[in-house]
This record gives structure tokens, sequence and C-alpha cells, in this order.
């Protein structure tokens, strides 16, 4: 579920405009690496240590559903596509 939510990120924010390529495409594909990232990481540790990374995973998820809403505001995705997200991260 957290690749499938990197990759719909990833193509989402290739769709961006260029001037957002530092700023807010650059925090959401950050992000949405990380959550799939964290629990790759976390999976090879011990039980404790997997525990942490899908709370960093976690709050890595509501920081993207935050930019999620902020792209949303920006008009880069539409208000059907941002439910889809809001879903997806929530089903996360």
């Amino acid at each position: 579920m957290s690749m499938e939510l990197s990759r719909l990120t990833l193509d989402l924010t290739d769709t961006f405009p260029t001037y957002e390529k530092y700023g807010l495409k650059n925090q959401m594909d950050r992000f949405a690496i990380s959550i799939p990232s964290n629990i790759a990481e976390g999976s090879s540790r011990t039980n404790q240590s997997f525990s942490h990374f899908l709370d960093i995973s976690l709050g890595s998820s509501f920081e993207l559903q935050t930019q999620i809403l902020l792209a949303n505001h920006r008009k880069y995705l539409s208000d059907e596509k941002t439910e889809i997200f809001e879903i997806k991260i929530k089903e996360f």
C-alpha cells in the first residue's frame, strides 16, 4: 500500500509546475518516498525498532496528507483526486 501511495504521489508531482520543483513537489516526493523506505528499513530490525519506524512512516503519511491539501488549494489536483489520496492515506 505504501509503495502504491508513493508511485501515485510521484506521478502526481511530475505534473506540477516547474517552479514547484524545489517547493511543494520536493516535499511531497520526499515524504512519499519516506513512507515505504521506513517500513522497509524497520522490517529488518527488532520488533521494538520496527514499531518506531512504523511511527515515523505514519508521521510522514500525515505530512503528505497536509501537502496534498495544499496542492489541492493551489489547484494542482482536483477535489476528486484529493479524495482518492486521502482515502489511500487513511487506509495506510
